[in-house]
């Protein structure tokens, strides 16, 4: 495996993270940030000095590169990790093109290695795009494998591959400690990560639809101190994104499709019963909506391969300025911000964030609610 010929597409949290694992196990990787015109060698001592993106990009070292096409043309294998920032329609129009300038470069025997969830059938329209870009036939003269990364502390435990083949350079570069990596066709692969989304989703809307209809104080107290309170809007959220792309596979009604539109509706309907909660601490507290400011605390990684929750802040923002002006988003607020002749409610969007409200919080005039399924108040 030493000195594999490796090429990121991307520069996301995921990318850089996979880019980093293979650098350091000796392989020749190169990263593409698709905003510049050139591709960055990244090497083992840089891949330890900076632990993420964001690291990268402050310090901005001074790294080698070349361009684009030179890179994907000597790669042996092309890892595809975009960041996706489109919505609805336009998603699919998105990655296409993304995936085109990837792949047009590439040449015989070398491996496509696609990292972003696509629904049902989704690689086969891929692969089509594959042979029709590079004319190249995949199985015979070029390779393609599906990944999809979805939790950067846990990597898949599959990989699949066109007609199952095993390409053990790849399962090398891919395993990180004993936990071998086993191939499997593409669609067994799309089936796998289509029942871990919906096994998810289909737990996440039990609890959250049923928290819909606590109404009373005892009900609320003995249920906030169980483990799903810890659940917040950052992790509902998370992989919605894959959740959307697999309902983008059928046409019409069947179960799967009522399964998948339910948890979309439980998260919606969610979104509905923390605007709700936010307006009656208002009515409850006599505050005026003009003497009122809304902090929404939510720390996002904003080089993530999906942009669901970056999506969601910009919805959750504009449904709660149609009822108070100021509405702020924030990543770490800081206390001293806040004027004292408002009063702040702050929206603790993740676990992080609460914790961090929790530690600086000293202003007697914020009311703190946690965005999880009972949407406690904290005064």
């Amino acid at each position: 495996m030493g000195g594999a010929k490796v090429v990121v597409y991307g520069l996301s949290t995921e990318g850089y993270a996979i880019a980093c694992q293979m650098a350091i196990k000796g392989a020749d990787v190169y990263i593409i940030d698709e905003s510049t015109p050139s591709a960055i060698s990244l090497k083992a001592e840089i891949a330890k000095t900076y632990p993420n993106v964001s690291s990268l990009k402050e310090d901005e070292p001074l790294l080698a590169m070349e361009p684009i096409d030179v890179a994907i043309s000597k790669a042996q294998y092309l890892f595809f990790t975009p960041r996706i920032r489109k919505t609805g329609q336009d998603i699919k129009t998105e990655i296409h093109s993304k995936f085109k300038d990837a792949t047009t470069s590439l040449k015989k025997n070398s491996s496509v290695i696609y990292t972003l969830p696509t629904g049902f059938g989704g690689n086969n329209e891929n692969i089509s795009l594959l042979e029709h870009v590079t004319g190249l036939e995949v199985g015979k003269q070029i390779s393609y494998f599906y990944y999809p990364l979805e939790d950067l502390n846990q990597q898949p435990k599959i990989i699949g591959s066109f007609n199952g083949k095993e390409d053990s350079t790849l399962a090398d570069l891919l395993t990180t400690g004993k936990k071998e990596k086993k191939f499997v066709a593409i669609s067994s692969s799309e089936h796998f990560h289509a029942i871990n989304v919906l096994s998810r989703f289909s737990s996440l809307s039990s609890i959250l639809e049923v928290c819909r209809y606590v109404q009373d104080d005892v009900t609320k107290n003995d249920l906030s101190s169980d483990d799903f309170q810890e659940i917040f809007l950052d992790n509902m959220v998370s992989g919605l994104f894959d959740l959307k792309s697999l309902g983008s596979s059928f046409e019409g009604a069947n179960t799967l499709m009522y399964l998948i539109n339910g948890s979309v509706k439980g998260i919606d309907g969610y979104i509905k019963k923390l605007i709700d909660e936010i307006r009656s601490t208002l009515k409850k507290n006599d505050l005026k909506a003009s003497r009122t400011k809304i902090a929404l605390s939510w720390t996002l990684d904003q080089h993530e391969m999906r942009g669901d929750k970056i999506e969601m802040l910009q919805n959750l923002t504009s449904r709660l300025r149609d009822y108070i002006g100021d509405v702020e988003a924030y990543e770490h607020p800081n206390f001293d911000l806040f004027h004292s002749d408002k009063t702040t409610i702050i929206v603790a969007c993740s676990k992080i964030d609460f914790e961090n409200i929790e530690k600086n919080k000293q202003d007697t005039n914020i009311i703190v609610i946690k965005a999880n399924p009972l949407c406690e108040i904290i005064q």
